[in-house]
């Protein structure tokens, strides 16, 4: 096992002031936090993350029951926020069902066996020790992107933010996830801070 170390970077968002609407696409709707929901958002959470940088940095993002383990851990949180806590459902996918009961799924190995069924995004929010918030995971499945839905996702955390009293919200990203970058810092999020995550890599 060697040591490899990811660069990552902390954007902040001020909210005061800032408009936060966003339209939900069509065909999609977002679902507030119920505790009952917990298993999709972890399911969406491996959905989005699976494949990607953010489970090599993570490595319980690559995994459905560290997505779990993770869900939980997050959503018991002393600071853990319903309000800036939701999940997009694909409408499409749900008519596409063909009698697959609701909270069913076909599972997906993330090398394309199987396929996603209903929830496509999650996103989660709590307010740390400083009072400041912290957005966790905001992922989209690949076959949702680039759809709007990302901007809708995070707009709707950050006003949940609003509503329980906060003024500033940051997150981390992986400096690889140009993508995402490119979105915090259309919707306003600026980077204040370099850190680097040690991460231990199997090489064979």
């Amino acid at each position: 096992m060697d040591l490899t170390y990811f660069k990552r970077y902390r954007m902040e968002i001020s909210l005061p002031g800032r408009n936060l609407q966003a339209p939900v696409p069509d065909g999609y709707r977002l679902r507030p936090w119920d505790p009952s929901l917990l298993e999709e958002h972890a399911r969406a959470k491996y959905q989005s993350f699976c494949g990607e940088i953010d489970a090599v940095v993570f490595p319980c993002l690559g995994e459905l029951n560290g997505c779990r383990r993770l869900m939980n851990e997050i959503s018991r949180k002393p600071g853990f926020l319903p309000e800036t806590t939701w999940l997009v459902e694909c409408l499409h996918c749900v008519a596409d069902r063909h009698g697959v009961a609701d909270g069913q799924y076909v599972e997906n190995d993330c090398a394309g066996n199987g396929r996603f069924l209903g929830y496509c995004g999650t996103v989660q929010g709590i307010r740390d020790r400083q009072g400041l918030g912290s957005i966790q995971n905001l992922g989209i499945v690949p076959e949702h992107r680039d759809a709007g839905l990302g901007t809708a996702l995070l707009f709707a955390a950050l006003r949940g933010f609003r509503e329980a009293g906060l003024d500033r919200v940051y997150l981390e990203v992986t400096a690889q996830n140009q993508g995402a970058i490119r979105l915090y810092r259309r919707l306003g999020f600026q980077v204040i801070k370099t850190v680097y995550k040690a991460v231990e890599v199997a090489y064979s």
